[in-house]
C-alpha cells in the first residue's frame, strides 16, 4: 500500500458501538456542537488514516495495531490489513487503557 493511494476505512462492531455510545453521551450532556465538533474530529481522523496509514505510532502492547490520539478524550485503534484500515475501537483516554488491550 502506497501513502499517496487512499486506503478503505473499515468501522468494526465494537468501534461503531463505542461511537454510537460516545455521541449519545455528547447529545445528554453537551450542546449540538459537541456532538458536531465529535463528528468532525472522526471525519478528519477517517481521511488522515485513508490516505496515510502509517501517520500514527503502534501501540506498545500489540504491535500490529495502531493508537491515534485523536483529542485530549479521545484515542482510536486500528490496524492495516492488505488495501484497508480497520478500526477497531474508540475510547476514553481517562479510562484504564488495560482494560481495553
Amino acid at each position: 500500500m502506497t501513502e499517496n493511494t487512499r486506503s478503505t476505512v473499515i468501522w468494526t462492531k465494537a468501534s461503531m458501538n463505542h461511537a454510537i455510545n460516545i455521541r449519545r453521551y455528547l447529545k445528554e450532556n453537551f450542546s449540538d456542537t459537541e456532538v458536531n465538533s465529535f463528528f468532525e474530529l472522526l471525519n478528519a481522523f477517517e481521511e488522515a488514516i485513508s490516505y496515510f496509514p502509517k501517520l500514527y505510532p503502534t501501540s506498545r502492547q500489540k504491535t500490529r495495531i495502531r493508537r491515534a490520539v485523536i483529542s485530549r478524550e479521545l484515542s482510536a485503534f486500528y490496524r492495516i490489513r492488505k488495501n484497508q484500515i480497520e478500526v477497531l475501537a474508540l475510547i476514553d483516554n481517562r479510562c484504564d487503557l488495560a482494560k481495553w488491550l
